[in-house]
């Protein structure tokens, strides 16, 4: 049992660093940089890692809809990226500040991202439940 947990744990946590080194390279397309340098932050590891404490909720809602299951884990990511947010900015080690951005909630999270959290939430759920 805590091998799977772990093993999902780094399972969730290398695909949360790939999505996220994409996310951020693709973003150089707008300023014309081809070399599309994407980047992440070591922090990341672990908060993209407990994506895999989201097993339960994707065994419990297995019968839902899709729009129902992608709320609910875009409602949890965004409580674990608030979270994890607040308890790395007492250190000064948050690696994201969303303060300039017109959707967010205390620079912590933003709303816009939402359908991204929705995606990520499913692909996760895609790795957690796979038989």
């Amino acid at each position: 049992m805590h091998t799977k947990l772990g093993t999902n744990f780094l399972t969730c946590g290398t695909t949360g660093w790939c999505m996220e080194i994409i996310f951020t390279s693709l973003r150089c397309i707008s300023d014309k940089n081809r070399k599309l340098i994407g980047n992440t932050s070591i922090w990341m590891f672990p908060i993209y890692g407990m994506a895999s404490f989201l097993k339960p909720v994707c065994s419990h809602m297995k019968d839902k809809s899709l729009l129902k299951r992608g709320s609910v884990y875009t409602l949890c990511i965004f409580t674990g990226e608030y979270l994890t947010g607040s308890f790395l900015k007492r250190f000064e080690a948050c690696p994201w500040d969303y303060s300039h951005c017109p959707l967010n909630i205390k620079g912590l999270i933003r709303l816009d991202y939402a359908p991204l959290w929705f995606g990520a939430g499913l692909l996760f759920e895609k790795i957690l439940c796979r038989h």
